[in-house]
Protein backbone atom coordinates (compact mmCIF):
# COMPACT_ATOMS: atom_id res chain seq x y z
CA UNK A 1 0.00 0.00 0.00
CA UNK A 2 1.45 3.34 -1.05
CA UNK A 3 1.13 6.49 1.04
CA UNK A 4 -1.85 8.63 0.06
CA UNK A 5 -0.82 11.64 -2.03
CA UNK A 6 -4.21 12.67 -3.41
CA UNK A 7 -6.44 15.65 -2.55
CA UNK A 8 -6.35 16.18 1.22
CA UNK A 9 -9.61 18.12 1.29
CA UNK A 10 -11.44 15.05 -0.01
CA UNK A 11 -10.11 12.99 2.90
CA UNK A 12 -10.92 15.73 5.41
CA UNK A 13 -14.50 15.87 4.10
CA UNK A 14 -14.75 12.10 4.52
CA UNK A 15 -14.09 12.48 8.26
CA UNK A 16 -16.03 15.72 8.66
CA UNK A 17 -13.09 17.71 10.04
CA UNK A 18 -9.92 19.38 8.78
CA UNK A 19 -7.50 16.70 9.99
CA UNK A 20 -4.63 18.10 7.91
CA UNK A 21 -4.87 21.63 9.33
CA UNK A 22 -6.46 24.84 8.04
CA UNK A 23 -8.32 24.16 4.82
CA UNK A 24 -10.46 26.83 3.12
CA UNK A 25 -11.87 24.33 0.64
CA UNK A 26 -13.07 22.13 3.50
CA UNK A 27 -14.76 25.08 5.19
CA UNK A 28 -16.81 25.66 2.03
CA UNK A 29 -17.88 22.02 1.68
CA UNK A 30 -17.71 20.35 5.09
CA UNK A 31 -19.84 17.36 4.09
CA UNK A 32 -18.79 13.93 2.72
CA UNK A 33 -17.46 13.87 -0.87
CA UNK A 34 -19.38 12.32 -3.74
CA UNK A 35 -22.74 12.79 -5.46
CA UNK A 36 -24.70 11.88 -2.33
CA UNK A 37 -22.45 13.64 0.18
CA UNK A 38 -25.18 15.60 1.91
CA UNK A 39 -27.44 12.54 2.12
CA UNK A 40 -24.64 10.48 3.68
CA UNK A 41 -24.44 12.97 6.49
CA UNK A 42 -27.87 11.84 7.70
CA UNK A 43 -27.31 8.10 7.25
CA UNK A 44 -27.06 5.93 10.36
CA UNK A 45 -23.61 4.36 10.79
CA UNK A 46 -22.93 0.87 12.12
CA UNK A 47 -20.67 0.37 15.13
CA UNK A 48 -18.03 -1.31 12.98
CA UNK A 49 -18.17 1.54 10.46
CA UNK A 50 -17.54 4.12 13.21
CA UNK A 51 -14.63 2.10 14.62
CA UNK A 52 -13.06 1.65 11.18
CA UNK A 53 -13.45 5.33 10.38
CA UNK A 54 -11.71 6.30 13.61
CA UNK A 55 -8.77 4.06 12.79
CA UNK A 56 -8.57 5.49 9.27
CA UNK A 57 -8.74 9.02 10.67
CA UNK A 58 -5.81 8.31 13.03
CA UNK A 59 -3.76 6.77 10.21
CA UNK A 60 -4.33 9.72 7.87
CA UNK A 61 -3.76 12.27 10.64
CA UNK A 62 -0.33 10.88 11.53
CA UNK A 63 0.53 9.64 8.02
CA UNK A 64 1.02 6.04 9.10
CA UNK A 65 0.50 2.98 6.89
CA UNK A 66 -1.65 0.00 7.93
CA UNK A 67 1.17 -2.36 8.90
CA UNK A 68 2.98 0.35 10.89
CA UNK A 69 -0.24 1.28 12.67
CA UNK A 70 -1.00 -2.35 13.46
CA UNK A 71 2.49 -2.80 14.92
CA UNK A 72 2.05 0.33 17.05
CA UNK A 73 -1.22 -1.09 18.37
CA UNK A 74 0.46 -4.38 19.29
CA UNK A 75 3.17 -2.45 21.11
CA UNK A 76 0.55 -0.37 22.93
CA UNK A 77 -1.41 -3.51 23.88
CA UNK A 78 1.70 -5.07 25.39
CA UNK A 79 2.38 -2.02 27.56
CA UNK A 80 1.19 -1.52 31.14
CA UNK A 81 -0.71 1.69 30.37
CA UNK A 82 -4.14 2.31 28.86
CA UNK A 83 -3.90 0.85 25.36
CA UNK A 84 -5.64 3.69 23.49
CA UNK A 85 -3.67 6.41 25.26
CA UNK A 86 -0.36 4.60 24.75
CA UNK A 87 -1.20 4.18 21.05
CA UNK A 88 -1.56 7.95 20.63
CA UNK A 89 1.60 8.53 22.69
CA UNK A 90 3.51 6.26 20.30
CA UNK A 91 2.13 8.22 17.34
CA UNK A 92 3.16 11.48 18.98
CA UNK A 93 6.63 10.12 19.77
CA UNK A 94 7.48 9.57 16.11
CA UNK A 95 10.31 11.78 14.86
CA UNK A 96 8.32 13.22 11.94
CA UNK A 97 5.41 14.15 14.21
CA UNK A 98 7.75 15.74 16.77
CA UNK A 99 9.48 17.78 14.05
CA UNK A 100 6.01 18.97 12.99
CA UNK A 101 5.01 19.82 16.57
CA UNK A 102 8.25 21.78 17.05
CA UNK A 103 7.31 23.96 14.08
CA UNK A 104 9.98 22.78 11.65
CA UNK A 105 7.26 22.20 9.05
CA UNK A 106 3.68 23.35 8.59
CA UNK A 107 2.53 19.78 7.97
CA UNK A 108 3.41 16.26 9.03
CA UNK A 109 4.09 15.28 5.42
CA UNK A 110 6.55 18.18 5.16
CA UNK A 111 8.22 17.13 8.42
CA UNK A 112 8.46 13.55 7.12
CA UNK A 113 10.27 14.86 4.05
CA UNK A 114 12.71 16.86 6.17
CA UNK A 115 13.56 13.72 8.12
CA UNK A 116 13.87 11.54 5.01
CA UNK A 117 16.17 14.11 3.34
CA UNK A 118 18.54 14.03 6.33
CA UNK A 119 17.88 17.54 7.63
CA UNK A 120 16.98 16.43 11.17
CA UNK A 121 19.21 15.15 13.96
CA UNK A 122 18.55 13.28 17.20
CA UNK A 123 21.12 13.75 19.95
CA UNK A 124 23.50 15.24 17.40
CA UNK A 125 23.27 12.35 14.92
CA UNK A 126 21.38 12.50 11.61
CA UNK A 127 18.30 10.27 11.63
CA UNK A 128 16.41 9.79 8.37
CA UNK A 129 13.71 7.42 9.63
CA UNK A 130 10.37 9.28 10.06
CA UNK A 131 8.96 6.53 12.30
CA UNK A 132 11.94 6.70 14.70
CA UNK A 133 10.55 6.52 18.23
CA UNK A 134 11.87 9.24 20.51
CA UNK A 135 12.53 8.66 24.19
CA UNK A 136 12.22 11.23 27.00
CA UNK A 137 15.29 13.45 27.00
CA UNK A 138 16.10 13.03 23.31
CA UNK A 139 17.25 16.26 21.66
CA UNK A 140 15.86 16.94 18.19
CA UNK A 141 17.60 19.54 16.04
CA UNK A 142 18.25 20.81 12.54
CA UNK A 143 21.46 19.71 10.86
CA UNK A 144 23.99 22.57 10.74
CA UNK A 145 23.98 22.78 6.94
CA UNK A 146 20.18 22.89 6.89
CA UNK A 147 19.57 25.65 9.45
CA UNK A 148 19.29 28.31 6.76
CA UNK A 149 16.73 26.43 4.66
CA UNK A 150 13.92 28.86 3.84
CA UNK A 151 11.23 26.17 4.27
CA UNK A 152 12.35 25.65 7.89
CA UNK A 153 12.84 29.34 8.67
CA UNK A 154 9.43 30.26 7.21
CA UNK A 155 7.70 27.49 9.12
CA UNK A 156 9.33 28.47 12.42
CA UNK A 157 8.43 32.12 11.82
CA UNK A 158 4.75 31.26 11.40
CA UNK A 159 4.62 28.68 14.20
CA UNK A 160 2.97 29.73 17.46
CA UNK A 161 1.86 26.44 19.00
CA UNK A 162 3.41 25.44 22.33
CA UNK A 163 3.27 21.91 23.69
CA UNK A 164 3.96 21.04 27.31
CA UNK A 165 5.92 17.88 26.51
CA UNK A 166 8.35 19.66 24.17
CA UNK A 167 10.88 22.47 24.50
CA UNK A 168 12.34 24.52 21.62
CA UNK A 169 15.30 26.88 21.36
CA UNK A 170 15.03 28.96 18.21
CA UNK A 171 18.59 30.26 18.49
CA UNK A 172 20.18 26.81 18.36
CA UNK A 173 17.28 25.26 16.42
CA UNK A 174 17.12 22.37 18.86
CA UNK A 175 14.36 21.08 21.07
CA UNK A 176 13.87 18.36 23.67
CA UNK A 177 11.29 15.60 23.74
CA UNK A 178 10.71 15.96 27.47
CA UNK A 179 8.18 13.16 27.92
CA UNK A 180 5.38 11.29 26.22
CA UNK A 181 2.29 13.53 26.35
CA UNK A 182 -0.71 12.77 28.54
CA UNK A 183 -3.92 12.11 26.61
CA UNK A 184 -5.41 15.43 27.72
CA UNK A 185 -2.40 17.24 26.19
CA UNK A 186 -2.82 15.71 22.72
CA UNK A 187 -5.04 18.06 20.66
CA UNK A 188 -6.10 15.55 18.01
CA UNK A 189 -9.82 14.72 17.96
CA UNK A 190 -9.44 10.94 17.90
CA UNK A 191 -11.67 8.53 19.82
CA UNK A 192 -8.95 6.00 20.54
CA UNK A 193 -11.31 3.66 22.43
CA UNK A 194 -13.12 2.92 19.16
CA UNK A 195 -9.78 1.86 17.64
CA UNK A 196 -9.11 -0.42 20.60
CA UNK A 197 -12.55 -1.99 20.19
CA UNK A 198 -11.93 -2.54 16.47
CA UNK A 199 -8.63 -4.36 17.02
CA UNK A 200 -10.08 -6.35 19.94
CA UNK A 201 -12.65 -8.14 17.77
Amino acid sequence: MARYNGPKTKIARKFGEAIFGDDKSFEKRNYPPGQHGLAKKRAKRSEYSLQLQEKQKAKYTYGILERQFSNLFKKASASKGITGEVLLQLCESRLDNTAFRMGLSNSRSGARQLVSHRHITVNGEIVNIPSYQLKPGDVVGVREKSKSLSVIENSLASSSAVYEWLTWNNDTKTGTFVSAPERIQIPENIKEQLIVELYSK
